[in-house]
């Protein structure tokens, strides 16, 4: 079993051509060889309850149409704290695996407490978008970065935390040993960044067991990434689908 841990769906409206493009993510999963595909929909700033809640819907929608093929990450802004406990709920009880965060707050503030004691709750995991620029993302003034993700994780052990495209958010050697200070926390491996050693670094300062394999729409290099990676074809395995089977069987204990 080959699972991308990271993908997103096409935002519907106003893309004429969105479910072209949902089919072609689902095309491009049968050429390489992934069997499932763990999707969030983002949708447009402001993060507003009437927005997330539009986007979760459109995914429960393409996990009704592809249902051996899409799982879903359930995307809130959690500075709605009653909204996205609720949401997160209502989610996973439909079938969702997880919960996505994107740059709405660093991911160590207070304001995420309550989401990450749900979560341990359920049994699901959070996924957020992480990063390490060497310059200032204006856009982007709240993003996590592994340090905010293992103060997070330390402060919750039984918290399953990934911290997003470790091959596309920057400084991916600094990434990694930050997060070696938190071992609960896991990092996938998407990101359009295919430098040699990234994957082997990874192994070496984290353990092969907290790798997940995803590409984040980066489908080529993210397959190829750890296909030619220098590693042993049971550490192969493990990433390509073994530790997501593993994270998404604690929803079922959970349950």
């Amino acid at each position: 079993m080959v699972i991308d841990a990271h993908a997103h769906l096409t935002w519907r409206s106003p893309q004429s051509d969105w479910e072209e493009r949902d089919r072609s993510l689902i095309d491009a999963a049968d050429r390489l060889g992934i069997d499932q595909l763990a999707c969030s929909n983002l949708c447009p700033r402001p993060a507003v309850p009437e927005n997330f809640t539009q986007g979760n819907e459109w995914v429960l929608d393409s996990m009704r149409e592809y249902p051996d093929r899409i799982l879903g990450y359930c995307f809130v802004n959690p500075g709605w704290i009653r909204e996205a406990a609720e949401e997160v709920r209502k989610r996973v009880d439909q079938g969702f695996i997880g919960v996505k965060l994107y740059n709405e707050y660093f991911c160590n503030e207070p304001v995420l407490f309550p989401l990450a004691e749900l979560c341990i709750e359920l049994g699901v995991p959070i996924l957020t978008h992480a990063g390490h620029s060497h310059y200032y993302v204006e856009r982007q003034p709240r993003m996590s970065g592994a340090t905010h993700i293992a103060e997070l994780a330390n402060r919750y052990p039984e918290l399953m935390i990934i911290c997003g495209h470790l091959g596309g958010g920057g400084d991916w050697e600094w990434q990694i040993k930050a997060l070696r200070s938190a071992p609960t926390a896991y990092a996938d491996t998407s990101g359009s960044v295919v430098d040699e050693g990234l994957i082997e670094m990874a192994v070496e300062v984290m353990g092969v067991e907290r790798l997940l394999f995803a590409c984040d729409m980066s489908m080529t290099a993210g397959v190829g990434k750890i296909r030619g990676a220098q590693i042993s074809d049971e550490q192969r395995e493990m990433i390509f689908g073994g530790n997501m089977q593993r994270i998404l069987a604690q929803r079922g204990e959970a349950q």
